[in-house]
């Protein structure tokens, strides 16, 4: 019974926040500009008007209209939630209401988990307008897979879980609000510059940028569930949180609850490490762009002896993205122990020494090694299985990808996004705050 009050406490208080009414605003017209470009590029590439069509395999709406349409969250949630999330934390240290809420017969714990359920339940309340979008996608006769599709809107909800955790984190430890702000902005541009240099060094760097928020949302958005991103995302938002409930309870003593805080991050720490180890993923997209033939994928399947890689393609080399997204991150899904080094000392290449090497990606299995400088999935799969002394599995025909053209626009959208949904906002705000108004003239009449 507590814990229903103390999470209908916080919705109150979220209601009674002009920043996530602002919010919801704001991503309304993101998803609405984002949905009208979607379909215009959508239509123009299945040749509305005449113009010539592009091939229909790829027109896929998981690259075309979902992925765009729903990457507004991310922008949202990188440079506008955060801000409510502060907010609601913030608040009751600048009131004094941290004092009350420590006095609550329930435990402080369940104080900053009923914080939590409210923001999460914020968080997908805001995503209402993005259902609307989909909604109007189908209604003009386009195609959504159900797997691919809910397996993005997951991880636009996990970025808002580890969104809320490092909000929280930042406007617990901060002296205030805009203090807390700056620290939550600094950890996202730490974020952006980590990818950064992640993309021209690789090695360790590129395996911890592997789980930034850019990075980690890319992994949804291109079809694959993999465990390992699911529960560091997590522990992560948890994390933020349990940082932020241990520095907010300020009866205790300085130390004990620095001890609290540093004690959480390297828990979270080794948490993630831990998780960073289970290699297990489900390639969700219709288009099995993460996976190898089925064939192939039950021949590698059996190669238990591990697989190292050598890599001799600088970061910013073209060659290097087709043979990542082609060959090695399909291989890293497949086989049991697959091990990647990248050989290459500079980011263009154009200065490497040895330079003979340049180009070259080594494979080395079960005492073998052979090279090519192919990025090609067919050859890269007979240089293995070479090396193992098999014949490559025979090709199964199955049906290929066909896409789904759609040479249409929407004329509600303009309706939908930039009248109805600004609408209804104004008016579930006007009617969660008008019982309190009505209180309050009564209040008045009565003096």
């Amino acid at each position: 019974m507590i814990a229903r009050w103390l999470i209908e406490k916080e919705l109150r208080e979220l209601a009674a926040s002009r920043s996530y009414w602002l919010l919801l605003l704001v991503i309304g017209a993101l998803v609405g500009h984002a949905f009208m470009t979607s379909v215009g590029i959508y239509a123009e590439a299945s040749g509305i008007g005449g113009g010539p069509a592009a091939l229909s395999q790829g027109l896929s709406p998981l690259e075309g209209i979902v992925v765009p349409v729903l990457g507004a969250y991310d922008l949202a949630a990188t440079l506008l939630f955060p801000f409510v999330v502060i907010r609601l934390i913030a608040v009751e240290q600048q009131t004094g209401g941290l004092a009350l809420t420590l006095q609550l017969p329930a435990s402080f714990t369940m104080s900053v988990v009923a914080k939590a359920v409210a923001l999460v339940v914020a968080w997908i309340f805001s995503g209402l307008v993005g259902a609307f979008a989909l909604l109007l996608w189908r209604m003009m006769g386009g195609h959504l897979y159900g797997p691919e599709t809910w397996t993005v809107i997951l991880g636009h909800v996990l970025r808002g879980v580890l969104t809320i955790g490092v909000a929280a984190a930042a406007g617990a430890l901060a002296t205030s609000a805009a203090s807390a702000a700056i620290i939550a902005l600094t950890v996202t541009l730490g974020t952006w510059a980590l990818d950064y240099v992640a993309a021209a060094r690789g090695g360790m760097v590129a395996a911890i940028a592997a789980y930034t928020p850019s990075a980690a949302l890319r992994v949804f958005e291109h079809g694959e569930l993999r465990v390992s991103t699911v529960i560091i995302l997590l522990v992560l938002g948890a994390g933020g949180l349990g940082v932020a409930g241990a520095w907010l309870q300020e009866g205790r003593r300085l130390a004990r609850r620095a001890g609290q805080v540093a004690a959480i991050i390297v828990g979270v720490a080794v948490a993630c490490v831990a998780a960073a180890q289970i290699h297990v993923s489900r390639d969700v997209s219709e288009d099995r762009r993460n996976s190898f033939p089925p064939a192939d994928e039950r021949a590698l399947e059996q190669i238990r002896q591990p697989l190292k890689v050598t890599v001799y393609l600088a970061a910013e080399d073209p060659r290097l993205a087709d043979l990542e997204r082609g060959v090695l991150a399909k291989l890293r899904r497949t086989m049991a122990s697959v091990s990647i080094n990248y050989a290459a000392e500079s980011r263009s290449g154009l200065f490497e020494r040895p330079s003979e090497h340049y180009g070259e990606v080594w494979y080395e299995l079960n005492g073998k090694r052979a090279m090519t400088r192919s990025s090609t999935e067919e050859i890269v799969l007979e240089t293995i299985y070479s090396l193992v002394g098999r014949v490559a599995p025979t090709s199964e025909n199955g049906a290929a990808y066909s896409g789904y053209p759609l040479a249409a626009r929407s004329a509600l959208a303009p309706w939908v996004f930039f009248l109805f949904w600004p609408s209804m906002v104004v008016a579930l705000w006007w009617w969660v705050r008008r019982p309190r108004l009505t209180r309050l003239q009564t209040v008045g009449e009565r003096a």
